[in-house]
């Protein structure tokens, strides 16, 4: 009797530890979708409420999203704009002011611009002065100018298509993949084969994958996921950035989620009875390659 109890408890424990969900992601939302790692995914028609944030993601969110704490950036210049000759060049903005200083200190000593010339004391010698000083000040600046427009960089845009986030468009071969993906993803889940999870999600997924399976060896359980069947998917949406294309897809599967002890006994789940899961699949793949592989799953409410 006394066993009998502690193998209840025990198996009550690992209900308690493994009734959350157990599938891939395990209930979760984990992984990155590139810039767009801390933005909610637009609603569809599968997911037209919320999405549940990352729980667990390798993107710093200080890349991508602002925060209280961090000092606020400077507002970026308007395109086209061109600060002013002084800020430009202060040298040389000195530099012509020395000359018109000396020149005026030299009207009002009685010497004309810089001590004058012959016959610099006249009005014809002074017009003359001026305007062999205004030319080359002129002379100065347009050179400056020519070099600024050859050798600078021109201002730059806001974000542009260069650094991402260029809307791409899908075929239905990229929706077939998805369906593909989930289906083989769940597979080789049960299985506990994570050679062949590796090859369809990236190195982050394949690390959370790998720890919520031996989380649950370590525990003497397994979740089994078996009858997999796709209900229906809608795209959320889909970018490219720099060599690499998202699209995140919600997704909409029924099947059977049970979790066993060593010997086999369901200890979580129903064997006979399905459940629906909806969620946000976010698959990427490298431009040229043409192999999806998964890099987040997000919970949709």
């Amino acid at each position: 009797m006394r066993n009998f109890r502690l193998f209840s408890i025990a198996c009550a424990l690992l209900c308690v530890l493994g009734s959350a969900d157990a599938r891939p992601g395990g209930g979760s939302s984990m992984g990155s979708r590139g810039s767009r790692t801390w933005s909610a995914p637009p609603r569809t028609s599968i997911t037209p409420s919320w999405t549940r944030p990352m729980d667990r993601t390798m993107t710093p969110q200080s890349n991508y999203g602002a925060q209280s704490a961090a000092p606020r950036p400077m507002a970026p210049m308007t395109p086209g704009y061109r600060p002013s000759f002084p800020n430009r060049h202060p040298f040389m903005t000195g530099f012509a002011g020395g000359l018109l200083g000396a020149g005026l200190f030299g009207i009002l000593s009685g010497h004309g611009f810089f001590g004058g010339m012959t016959g610099g004391t006249s009005i014809l010698g002074f017009l003359f002065q001026v305007f062999v000083i205004g030319a080359l000040i002129m002379f100065v600046i347009r050179l400056f100018n020519r070099r600024q427009g050859t050798s600078g960089s021109p201002a730059a845009a806001p974000f542009s298509a260069a650094s991402g986030n260029t809307p791409v468009t899908l075929s239905n071969d990229d929706y077939t993949s998805f369906q593909r993906l989930l289906l083989d993803i769940q597979s080789a889940w049960s299985a506990q084969n994570m050679r062949a999870l590796s090859s369809m999600t990236t190195p982050e997924m394949a690390g959370y994958f790998n720890e919520q399976l031996s989380d649950l060896a370590s525990r003497g359980a397994r979740n089994i996921v078996s009858n997999v069947r796709f209900l229906r998917g809608d795209l959320s949406e889909a970018w490219r950035e720099r060599n690499l294309t998202y699209a995140t897809v919600a997704m909409q599967y029924s099947m059977t989620d049970v979790t066993t002890d060593s010997f086999g006994n369901v200890i979580d789940g129903s064997s006979t009875e399905p459940v629906t899961v909806t969620e946000l699949w976010t698959f990427v793949r490298a431009d040229g390659r043409g192999n999806w592989i998964l890099s987040a799953i997000q919970q949709a409410g």
